[in-house]
């Protein structure tokens, strides 16, 4: 049993005849009610499909800026590596050979 919603509140549209005909023939061949009704299914048809677009793209709006903050912090990370690297390649040559011996012997 359809509930049906108490409708206050009204939007006028202007038409030719041949428009208004053309809305008629489609409602007897789509089984629509009324006029009123196929308007009234347009109209969020169009408004839901715009908000869907519009969330679909705050999805992909968040999904590039997260995208951008990761690229970001790859960048830091492989310059510090790449520090590190320089860093870990100078610290053996500076260190005296006898400590390096000493403490491999502390390992046997």
């Amino acid at each position: 049993m359809a509930v049906f919603v108490p409708r206050t509140r009204t939007i006028g549209v202007r038409l030719s005849e041949e428009e208004y005909s053309s809305l008629e023939r489609y409602c007897v061949e789509n089984g629509a009610r009324c006029i009123s009704d196929l308007a009234r299914t347009a109209i969020f048809s169009l408004v839901n499909r715009a908000h869907r677009e519009n969330m679909s793209a705050s999805v992909v709006r968040t999904r590039l800026r997260q995208v951008k903050e990761l690229e970001q912090k790859l960048a830091r990370l492989t310059t510090e590596l790449a520090s590190l690297k320089a860093g870990i390649a100078l610290v053996p040559a500076a260190e005296p050979r006898g400590a390096a011996d000493e403490s491999d012997e502390e390992l046997f």
